[in-house]
């Protein structure tokens, strides 16, 4: 493919300003049409960005001459959207979690693989500077033994939150924090310090009136041997404390923090490198949780389909995450460690 890439939108809720956003900085990009079940949403959305609107999905995926289309609607829709998307011929860009549930997962590639067309699940953070820096001093081996990986997630989101749309903290649409909130870390944990071996997790609901939990903790251990600790709260007070991921290792220890795992607050190796330098400059000061990393994404699917690049996230890569939470889940529902992968 080459020349402008077009894309629609379904979904036009909370996330879906990031994305027009991270469009327009895009060059190459082109929004073509935007969808939501909602019409205030879907008119308004159309309006602001200059393009059709529609509250039918198969009206526009009939209609609009797009080459993919990004969802962003309730996650537990995911794979039904994008499925349709692969079948119309179209692209598809998924916002996290691709799916709920691992066979739904399944499809969802499968139908892309069918069609011929590619699947990108959005992982931002794996873009932020400061992680892509410690993910090179992984590569380079400056760690030696890595002994034990951290991620916390100490975020609010009050009732007022899950409130706004029915299906917020439900199973069948949406997960709790750790399948919504904290997705991007969980898979920034097992990205960066390999496969799973098994967890054993707890969960909570303390305090909002949801399905799903609002608190948990997860123990990993990995089949390198070392251990891994994940916290995650939507009840931080009064407002979003961190996002961060601290690794351990014989020879260097890092720790990312800010909101979003946007800054390095420790960088301590054996030995010296010349990324040392660049510590200090990967900061970066989000304006929300989301950071900076949708329009570096989009950047990616756009070399992806014009033959210039390898997909940064996969459908099979973020099918990787979601089996994670899933084990999480299943081990804070059972009391018990929750071997990886699980079984079909």
């Amino acid at each position: 493919m080459s020349g402008i890439v077009r894309l629609a939108l379904v979904g036009c809720g909370r996330i879906a300003g990031t994305h027009f956003d991270a469009i327009r900085e895009v060059d190459g990009l082109d929004l073509v049409g935007v969808c939501d079940v909602v019409e205030t949403r879907a008119r308004e959305a159309g309006e602001q960005n200059g393009v059709p609107w529609f509250t039918s999905y198969p009206r526009m995926l009939a209609e609009v001459a797009c080459d993919a289309v990004t969802i962003c609607t309730p996650s537990g829709l995911h794979p039904q959207h994008g499925i349709l998307a692969a079948r119309a011929g179209k692209h598809v860009i998924c916002e996290k979690p691709m799916a709920i549930t691992l066979s739904a997962a399944d499809e969802l590639v499968h139908a892309c693989d069918e069609h011929g067309v590619q699947l990108f699940v959005i992982k931002q953070n794996r873009l932020n500077p400061s992680v892509q820096l410690v993910k090179r001093a992984l590569d380079k081996g400056r760690f030696g033994r890595l002994y034990l990986a951290n991620t916390t997630v100490r975020w609010t989101r009050p009732q007022e939150y899950y409130d706004q749309a029915p299906w917020r903290g439900t199973w069948e649409f949406d997960g709790g924090a750790f399948m919504n909130q904290a997705s991007h870390y969980v898979d920034l944990i097992q990205w960066l310090a390999g496969p799973v071996e098994s967890v054993i997790a707890k969960t909570a609901t303390l305090a909002r009136r949801i399905e799903t939990e609002d608190t948990g903790v997860a123990i990993l251990r990995f089949r390198s041997g070392a251990l891994g600790v994940i916290e995650v709260t939507m009840l931080t007070y009064p407002r979003n404390l961190e996002g961060s991921l601290t690794l351990l290792g014989e020879r260097g220890t890092v720790r990312i923090g800010g909101t979003a795992v946007n800054r390095i607050e420790h960088w301590t190796f054996a030995d010296e490198d010349e990324d040392d330098a660049l510590v200090a400059t990967a900061a970066t000061n989000p304006s929300s949780v989301y950071g900076f990393g949708h329009a570096g994404y989009y950047r990616n699917v756009l070399a992806v389909l014009r033959g210039e690049a390898a997909p940064e996230t996969d459908g099979r890569a973020g099918r990787k995450s979601l089996e994670l939470i899933l084990g999480i889940y299943e081990s804070a529902k059972t009391g018990r460690d929750v071997p990886l992968p699980l079984k079909a």
